[in-house]
């Protein structure tokens, strides 16, 4: 869920050809001093059209994924200690440690496991998360009465808010079985329960119901908005404040640094979220006992009672670690994709 929320802003694909406003392509634009630029790049939205623009960001998000795999799994990895055992008995692994227990015992494949479930969730998340956010956009518009980006500060920010909350939302909904069955495998450690994404998927419907495919969505319904809300909204914020300090500074470069911080930040805020919802979709899996039996409240407390406040935090570092690289490759591969598309029509 954080990631792929965060890292889209910079890179937003949404627009349609006939849709106005900006996507997070024209985001990234948006940064620049000049109104020709702006021009050129919806001009190039406009002649790749609104399925390849899709394509792209889906491609892009999941080249992403797979390139910052291996700090996605100790992030999850990190997350789940202390499901199953005294919290107090704990080892303070440091990322290192853990990265070399992962290719001692598993082997260096280990780090991408679940990586294909995830490239599968990608491409749906943020095709989906592209396009609801231009639609919900234009419908905001509508209702508030802006006919063009620019003329209310306010509505503006209102919009991206609103409408980047509600995109996740959306893709988080429909795509969610497949975040499930992703953090499943990816907290598997020497032994196999689940075999694959097949496997799993009958194994959970199974042993638990359709049900047990939804588990922890109320909190990643509650993650979603804000992480998404955080980084339009930070990121609009510093790029706007950037630009009037510094007109002359390249566009790629403030695009990168004002979606790093923003990753950053919804990381800081949402984390404790998406802990609470990793745990939750661990819930019950291989037979193993139910732990958090009173919801998402009841999951907050129990982690706190036990581990403290720095338990909601397990984890952060490699998510950290991750924001920069992250948005580096979703920008690069969604613009070449961009540039490959339009060549070929």
């Amino acid at each position: 869920m954080q990631t792929e929320a965060r890292v889209g802003v910079v890179v937003d694909g949404g627009g349609s050809g006939g849709g106005g406003g900006c996507g997070r392509g024209a985001v990234v634009v948006d940064g620049g001093a000049s109104r020709k630029l702006i021009t050129q790049q919806r001009r190039q939205q406009s002649q790749i059209g609104t399925v390849p623009q899709l394509l792209a960001g889906g491609v892009a998000g999941a080249v992403s994924k797979t390139c910052t795999a291996p700090l996605a799994r100790l992030t999850i990895l990190f997350q789940v200690q202390g499901m199953h055992a005294d919290a107090g008995s704990l080892k303070k692994a440091s990322i290192w440690q853990e990265a070399s227990r992962i290719v001692r015992e598993e082997g260096y494949r280990a780090f991408w496991k679940g990586n294909l479930v995830t490239i599968a969730h990608r491409l749906p998340y943020s095709s989906i998360s592209f396009y609801a956010f231009e639609r919900y956009k234009n419908v905001l518009q509508l209702i508030l009465g802006v006919e063009s980006q620019g003329e209310n500060i306010t509505a503006d920010l209102c919009i991206r808010l609103v409408g980047g909350g509600l995109s996740g939302i959306t893709a988080a909904s429909v795509t969610y079985p497949l975040d499930l069955v992703r953090t499943r495998l990816a907290a598997q450690r020497n032994v196999l329960y689940y075999r694959g994404i097949w496997h799993a998927l009958q194994t959970i419907s199974r042993e638990e119901g359709i049900a047990g495919l939804y588990k922890g969505m109320g909190a990643t319904l509650l993650g979603v908005g804000p992480n998404l809300a955080i980084s339009f909204s930070v990121y609009d914020t510093v790029r706007s404040y950037w630009q009037s300090r510094r007109p002359e500074d390249s566009t790629v470069l403030v695009s990168l640094a004002c979606g790093s911080l923003s990753g950053v930040a919804s990381s800081t805020v949402t984390f404790p979220l998406d802990l609470v919802r990793r745990r939750m979709q661990l819930e019950g899996a291989g037979g193993r006992a139910r732990i958090y039996k009173t919801g998402l409240v009841g999951a907050f407390s129990r982690i706190i009672q036990t581990e403290g406040l720095r338990g909601l935090y397990r984890g952060i570092l490699p998510e950290y670690y991750k924001v920069v690289p992250s948005i580096g490759i979703v920008f690069m591969t969604y613009e070449k994709m961009k540039q490959i598309l339009s060549d070929i029509d």
